[in-house]
């Protein structure tokens, strides 16, 4: 029988505290890695008017959580997020941006920092994240010339100097394992939040990682909570996601080309899991959006999902997800549907790479 409750919009969506800190943020962010996008890139093109209006209607509907990185789309994320938040009052927006592992030598992060500013076209930003743990392994994605990883005491160092000066108000770190977190921890840095992935299809942040940022008092922002789509009703079958989307350890990396784990992915419990999901979102005469969006905020810890949005009506579809808390039953049920899935991907939190070439320990 249909539970009416998740059918309803919400006319504010419930906000939340990030740890033991004074920040808080919306249940559901806004992912802006598309903003600024072009044909060629990840998401495809994204029209400035439609980044506009989800904006909007984003503030309308109490969403204050936005998304972005130096990296995304070249910075051209940043830029087009900066001239979207113009038409909105400062104070309802709480922007988020990462710098890159790469760029955290002494000097490069006040320089880096200051130029995503210019992008965002404000004079703070609310939480700045290190984008993944500062190693050779995490930095050679992004820059294979550095063998040598700057000092963790150095750079949050300059990270509190940059709060101090009022140019960033929270820090953060993102795809960060429980050692990694405790090492930037120990630096005397308040670490506000730690952002991973983690959705009903991408589980590992339950084996040690969010009882960890539980008890250091660090809030959780879960993104990928719709697996990049998949968790949505837009696809019929594995194959018809795009293959950059396929790179993760869900699928087999002999399938598609871009991938880097080499493994031969769990593409049999990733099915089962999804037709699970499908059946009971159907039982409940809902959509599978919905369903994985409640199920990410119902779990104890987790301060935000994650969700990009087109345009304004897929804003409005994620945003009925957190009508009324997930009973708890379905949450059960969600769970046990997926957690062979869980399973078989294990505890590792990079899911681009193989186990033993985990960026974030």
């Amino acid at each position: 029988m249909a539970d009416p409750r998740l059918h309803r919009i919400l006319p504010c969506v419930e906000t939340r505290k990030c740890g033991t800190t004074g920040l808080k943020l919306s249940v559901l962010g806004i992912g802006c890695w598309s903003f600024g996008g072009s044909d060629e890139d990840y998401w495809g093109r994204q029209d400035q008017s439609a980044a506009e209006g989800v904006v909007r209607r984003a503030v309308e509907l109490g969403i204050n959580y936005f998304d972005t990185a130096e990296a995304y789309n070249s910075g051209r994320s940043e830029t087009a997020l900066g001239q979207v938040i113009r038409g909105v009052p400062r104070d309802s927006v709480v922007i988020g941006s990462k710098i890159s592992p790469s760029n955290t030598f002494p000097g490069r992060i006040t320089e880096h920092c200051e130029s995503s500013l210019k992008r965002l076209a404000t004079d703070y930003i609310d939480v700045y994240m290190v984008h993944w743990p500062l190693t050779a392994r995490s930095i050679s994605f992004f820059d294979r010339s550095i063998t040598t990883p700057p000092a963790v005491d150095e750079a949050f160092a300059e990270l509190m100097r940059l709060r101090e000066q009022g140019k960033i108000r929270f820090i953060g770190v993102s795809n960060f394992a429980p050692g990694r977190l405790r090492e930037a921890i120990d630096t005397g840095a308040v670490i506000a939040v730690n952002q991973l992935p983690y959705s009903l299809l991408s589980r590992a942040i339950e084996w040690e990682i969010l009882p960890s940022c539980e008890q250091l008092g660090v809030g959780i922002i879960g993104y990928m909570a719709l697996q990049q789509g998949l968790l949505s009703d837009r696809y019929s079958s594995l194959g018809e996601l795009p293959a950059l989307r396929r790179r993760t350890r869900h699928f087999d990396s002999r399938k598609v080309p871009q991938a880097r784990h080499g493994g031969n992915g769990a593409e049999a419990e990733l099915d089962d899991a999804l037709k699970g999901i499908r059946a009971l979102a159907r039982d409940l005469q809902t959509t599978v959006s919905r369903v994985a969006l409640a199920w990410c905020i119902a779990r104890p810890g987790v301060t935000c999902a994650l969700a990009g949005a087109r345009n304004v009506e897929q804003l409005e579809e994620n945003a009925r997800a957190f009508a009324s808390p997930l009973p708890a039953n379905l949450v059960d049920e969600l769970d046990e549907i997926t957690r062979p899935l869980k399973q078989k991907l294990g505890p590792s939190l990079d899911y681009w790479e193989a186990r033993d070439n985990d960026r974030t320990v």
